[in-house]
């Protein structure tokens, strides 16, 4: 995220009445004095990666919350995008800031959805993964994980995070040899990952869904 859109968020969220201030004002409160253009541009890049609501006619600019996002022809609701996770080597950081977000019917997740956010899918090591016997994980598809479920089942789908690094792929417990198994399931060829309890890594949550790009 640029510097400027950062600031701007920030303000959003710490000042309700910001959309009732001119664009030379919002200008001065983020050290960037006389240039309320490239205030109006960086507002409108925050509103097209849905972290804002943005009306300058009617004086709207407000931060954009995670749930509840509105009815049209059913309930929709926003799920944050927190970055993206490999799907191949653990090489892609999965970062906590909120990126923005993606409206989803609420038809379509679990009922519980909290504690339920995004990730970009980044390879194709999980394309023949079938989450829910319905959909592949794709690169570039969104991939809905659910943080609250970190201690994982045999044969789930899970986001690992490997020394800051995030993977997906499929989560196997041996006991017999002390060591957790992460594996790919894809058109090409992927070598399994092998952990030790001992290692630096996490779960970040199960994959409970996939939405196609």
């Amino acid at each position: 995220m640029h510097d400027i859109q950062a600031k701007l968020l920030t303000l959003a969220k710490q000042n309700k009445n910001l959309g009732k201030q001119s664009l030379r004002q919002i200008a001065k409160f983020i050290d960037a004095e006389g240039k309320p253009q490239m205030v109006k541009y960086h507002l409108q890049k925050l509103e097209q990666a849905g972290l804002i609501q943005l009306n300058l006619a009617k004086g709207i600019i407000r931060p954009v919350e995670k749930g509840v996002a509105g009815k049209v022809k059913g309930l929709f609701y926003s799920l944050p995008i927190v970055g993206a996770a490999n799907c191949g080597p653990a090489t892609v950081f999965a970062d906590e800031r909120i990126e923005g977000y993606v409206k989803v019917s609420s038809s379509m997740l679990p009922r519980r959805k909290n504690d339920l956010y995004a990730l970009v899918a980044d390879g194709p090591s999980m394309n023949r993964a079938v989450v829910h016997n319905k959909d592949t994980i794709e690169d570039g598809d969104y991939v809905v994980v659910d943080s609250a479920a970190r201690a994982p089942r045999n044969n789930d789908i899970v986001v690992a995070v490997i020394d800051g690094m995030a993977t997906i792929k499929r989560y196997t417990e041996d006991k017999k040899r002390n060591r957790i198994i992460l594996e790919a399931e894809s058109t090409e060829n992927y070598c399994p990952i092998y952990l030790h309890e001992s290692d630096d890594f996490s779960i970040s949550g199960k994959v409970v869904g996939v939405i196609k790009k």
